[in-house]
């Protein structure tokens, strides 16, 4: 990295160290990143934030897994055939790498006063939906179906044993949310691949009767497109 270029990047990311990594599915690494300039951050649970990878001048987005307030934020990064500088990163990150990382944003975000909680989507999405359900009651209203390539692709999600688990080879998941068929009554959080998140949108709100406002979406990833959110 340019040594011009340090100042600047200090006001504009934080930086910590990877302190673990863990193997939590087939293709999903656990990395937790510890440092002073991550404590007292607001976390909203569903947010992301942006990583500085390739030499520190390309940015990828990885949802929060876990955030501990006294200053550490765990993602879960996928380990896919891409080859491009997120998942070269990401296979290879190890521990006491130093990170560079924005502050958590986004506003695909879990809604904790809604009626009924629906989450649909894939492997992508597992980690964001992981922060989102940790952080509903043992009470909550929970329903979804998440779909992914093989079994051993599952991320073990809080709840997790209130969603229809399916492959890819089974059929789509559209299909899934058909036959789940849920209540318009709450809130549907549908992310993943962007094709498929359109479907399953269109499924909620022509077909269940969902108003389109309670339906949150976020397209994480699309065949052939790299760097998409």
């Amino acid at each position: 990295m340019p040594a011009l270029l340090s100042p600047v990047l200090d006001l504009l990311t934080l930086q910590g160290t990877i302190t673990e990594t863990e193997a939590v599915a087939a293709r999903i690494r656990r990395l937790r990143i510890e440092g002073e300039a991550l404590s007292g951050l607001s976390v909203l649970p569903g947010q992301q934030v942006r990583v500085m990878v390739g030499g520190g001048l390309t940015l990828r987005t990885y949802s929060i897994w876990r955030y501990d307030p006294a200053g550490a934020v765990e993602l879960c990064v996928l380990d896919h055939s891409a080859g491009g500088p997120g998942a070269r990163w990401g296979h290879g990150a190890a521990v006491g790498d130093r990170v560079r990382l924005r502050k958590p944003e986004g506003t695909f975000v879990l809604r904790p006063d809604a009626a009924h909680h629906v989450f649909v989507g894939d492997e992508t999405a597992s980690v964001a939906f992981g922060a989102m359900l940790a952080a509903l009651p043992e009470d909550a209203r929970i329903s979804g179906c998440v779909q992914t390539d093989t079994e051993a692709d599952r991320l073990r999600l809080p709840h997790g044993d209130r969603l229809d688990w399916s492959l890819r080879a089974d059929g789509s998941l559209a299909d899934a949310v058909r036959d789940l068929a849920p209540a318009p009554d709450g809130i549907a959080y549908v992310a993943g691949e962007a094709r498929t998140v359109q479907q399953v949108r269109q499924v909620l709100v022509r077909e269940a009767g969902w108003d389109r406002r309670s339906v949150l979406t976020k397209p994480f990833w699309a065949p052939g497109k790299r760097g998409m959110e």
